[in-house]
């Protein structure tokens, strides 16, 4: 049975809770927000792990209306994907992780791994406009 969820696209929630991005969105704002000050963000670069259970086009669409009306109205969300691996403890092989998402080593079978990347949610950047810039008549 495929349960059909409604999208309220105003207060970016489903039926049953909020969006994951949307909440991720709002944090991320929050955190921007403080870090920026009165200062112009132009842009927002985030990494994000592919065992986050992010999408990134979700995301970057939860962006564009919880930021909007606020002082990060107008910035751009750059999401960079880092990709899960994991690095086995028996013979030290790293191993990207597919779609499949067995975890076991691809080298030697053994079970014994452990994730070294994929994990992350991070800010990297924000891009503050320059407002000498901007007087020069520069962008």
């Amino acid at each position: 049975m495929v349960a059909a969820r409604l999208w309220n696209t105003s207060r970016g929630q489903v039926k049953g809770g909020e969006v994951h991005e949307v909440s991720l969105c709002r944090s991320l704002a929050a955190a921007v927000t403080r870090a920026a000050g009165e200062r112009r963000v132009e842009a927002v670069e985030v990494s994000i792990g592919g065992l986050r259970q992010v999408v990134p086009d979700a995301m970057a669409h939860a962006w564009t209306f919880v930021v909007r009306g606020t002082t990060l109205d107008g910035a751009a969300l750059r999401i960079t994907s880092i990709p899960a691996a994991i690095t086995c403890d028996d013979c030290g092989a790293t191993t990207e992780l597919g779609p499949e998402l067995g975890f076991d080593c691809r080298s030697c079978g053994s079970g014994h791994t452990r994730v070294t990347s994929g994990e992350e949610f991070t800010l990297t950047a924000i891009d503050i406009c320059d407002p000498a810039r901007v007087t020069k008549g520069e962008s």
